[in-house]
């Protein structure tokens, strides 16, 4: 899950300008193929080869695409992904922070036993951990 989305985005980049790259090769086969100043039945069978190569090329050219959309979705997701840990994550130790600290003493009547309980046994992950995704954080009323 975790990884630098830039490099992941440069990647789907120049997936996608591979996949140009073996477009404008295909074009360029097909047409030197059908421009060649030469008949027969060798000529024909030499055209219809070009014609099968340009489309395998395009077909790949298709698959870098593909993968350059998955690399996209990818990084969102990680993006994603890393938004919610951060938002946990604060959550929670603004919540610890406040069960905690001077308010909890001169209010800890007031806090629910849930979270009294959950902030005096709550071990925090290493900030930025996927673990984060794992912590409940109860919400008070």
């Amino acid at each position: 899950m975790y990884g630098d989305t830039a490099v992941i985005r440069a990647l789907a980049r120049r997936m996608r300008e591979h996949g140009d790259d073996l477009r404008q090769e295909a074009a360029e086969l097909a047409a030197r193929a059908e421009t060649v100043p030469w008949s027969g039945l060798a000529a024909d069978a030499m055209r219809r080869v070009a014609r099968e190569q340009a489309g395998l090329l395009r077909g790949c050219a298709d698959a870098h695409e593909a993968a350059a959309d998955a690399l996209d979705h990818h990084a969102r997701e990680v993006d994603r992904l890393k938004d919610l840990i951060a938002a946990i994550e604060h959550r929670a130790l603004h919540l610890l922070e406040s069960a905690s600290g001077g308010l909890a003493g001169l209010v800890g009547h007031m806090l629910p036993d849930a979270v009294d309980r959950w902030a005096h046994g709550f071990d925090p992950p290493p900030h930025g951990s996927v673990a984060w995704l794992d912590v409940a954080v109860p919400r008070l009323p």
